[in-house]
């Protein structure tokens, strides 16, 4: 993508248009318009937020990371994502919607897209650098173009281990030397701004998760058969 949407993103007027439904949070589909057009965009307010007893508010902060995160290694993996002040319903993360067919997920995607497994495997590794909670299947998507994306970030980089995720079906397997390559600096240092997003344990965490990758050389697995999310999709 283009720095257009960036723009957009950040400079253009918001107007809501409903309600994502079945979201743990109260998740807005929103209008976004500029000087270069109007498109969608995912809202997702801090006031809207559901209390939890491991995650401080301001969850909107961890998605902005995350799309820092990804793009930080050249993976490209998570839409754009601002954070957005003035917004009607306040502080909240705006992310770029991605159009697609709701109907494919990871799930589907595993099963009858064997083009789409080397970026599955991708969002894999990046869901340990991220310690996501919460890798539902339906949190992949695949565009109308054919990307493949990663959404719904909110619950990652706690500094405990809490890796929760459906994809497991490349566990064990060994890491590109490319993939390697482009994680490997964060084992000395997040980027800066990722690190302003998240407090000093949860980036000593990060870095402590790289280095066991660096280490070992393969995708994660999962031992004790209970690190899945729920729902799964």
């Amino acid at each position: 993508m283009s720095g257009r949407e960036l723009t957009l993103l950040c400079e253009g007027s918001i107007e809501l248009v409903g309600r994502i439904p079945r979201s743990s949070n109260e998740t807005f589909l929103v209008e976004v318009t500029g000087t270069d057009g109007t498109s969608y965009a995912v809202y997702k307010p801090e006031a809207g937020e559901r209390p939890l007893p491991d995650f401080e508010p301001g969850l909107y902060r961890r998605e902005r990371a995350a799309y820092l995160l990804s793009e930080s290694l050249g993976w490209g993996l998570v839409p754009p994502t601002v954070i957005r002040e003035e917004a009607p319903l306040g502080v909240g993360s705006l992310q770029w919607f991605i159009q697609c067919d709701f109907q494919e997920h990871y799930f589907t995607l595993f099963a009858d897209a064997p083009e789409t497994h080397r970026e599955l495997a991708r969002i894999a590794l990046f869901d340990y650098v991220s310690n996501n909670t919460d890798r539902k299947s339906g949190h992949v998507l695949r565009g109308d173009d054919g990307r493949v994306w990663g959404i719904d970030h909110g619950l990652c980089f706690s500094a405990s281990f809490k890796l929760r995720t459906v994809i497991w079906d490349f566990a064990g397997e060994p890491i590109p030397d490319g993939l390697l390559e482009d994680i490997a600096p964060l084992a000395e240092a997040a980027p800066p701004d990722v690190a302003q997003l998240l407090d000093v344990d949860e980036v000593a965490a990060l870095q402590r998760r790289v280095q066991r990758l660096l280490r070992e050389g393969v995708l994660p697995v999962d031992r004790t058969g209970m690190r899945y999310p729920w729902p799964l999709v």
